[in-house]
């Protein structure tokens, strides 16, 4: 069975053109063109997946975010925005979108991008999606429910994460990432084995997403006192482990 994405974007060239993409690429679409009408088609009829433009009138992107996150709903989400500073995508983030793409884009970043954000949906509640999935090896589940490493505790099944005793309330994509430091502590991993674990793609040296998503998941780890617990590793990529 195909896929259902809720496109809302209101540059109706942009919307059309995105609609005939991802429905050639085998995507069931609804197009709408502002986050009123996001809204009210998301809560009438929960696609698989959602994307949406950033800025809209009215109602926009952001909002339709955090409205969704606030009533519980875990849809996955891609951001469209023309925005390129740190500050806008870490907005983005913050309101509860699991990725985003920036204008001008090329389709099939979209297409790859859905994909990850699909697959990891579908791993995360167990059940096949039909599309395309890399190979991947991922490393042996330690015994018992709780992964550690680097003074941190997390429990895949229930998707929990605690630093000592305070829990972090983390998205979806800062969870995975958090996942894959955790089962690696002290193991430096580097960009394109990042990029190829989390979001099934490497996009390439010019890519800031890893970048924002580390620091944004450093804001939610670091505690005044307390050790960094993500390391950069110039040139290479990250390394959790506590100094």
């Amino acid at each position: 069975m195909s896929q259902t994405v809720l496109l809302a974007e209101d540059d109706r060239a942009i919307r059309h053109a995105l609609e005939r993409a991802l429905t050639l690429e085998g995507y069931q679409v609804t197009a709408v063109a502002d986050g009123v009408e996001a809204l009210a088609q998301a809560h009438r009829t929960p696609p698989d997946v959602l994307v949406l433009d950033v800025m809209m009138p009215g109602i926009d992107g952001l909002q339709v975010c955090r409205v969704l996150r606030a009533e519980g709903d875990r849809t996955p989400i891609l951001m469209l925005t023309a925005l390129v500073e740190t500050q806008d995508r870490i907005a983005g983030l913050d309101a509860g979108a699991d990725d985003y793409v920036v204008k001008p884009f090329d389709v099939e970043e979209v297409f790859a991008r859905l994909r990850a954000l699909l697959r990891r949906t579908s791993e995360a509640n167990g059940a096949p999606v039909d599309v395309p999935k890399q190979p991947q090896t991922p490393a042996p589940e330690p015994s018992g429910r709780l992964i550690e490493g680097a003074g941190l505790r997390m429990d895949p099944q229930a998707r929990r994460a605690w630093r000592g005793g305070r829990e972090l309330e983390l998205t979806r994509t800062e969870f995975e990432l958090l996942e894959l430091l955790v089962r690696n502590a002290g193991i430096v991993l580097d960009h394109s084995t990042i990029y190829d674990r989390i979001w099934g793609y490497d996009f390439g040296p010019g890519s800031k997403n890893l970048a924002v998503y580390v620091g944004y998941l450093r804001r939610k780890l670091d505690e005044s006192g307390a050790p960094q617990l993500i390391h950069t590793v110039r040139g290479v990529g990250y390394v959790l482990r506590e100094d």
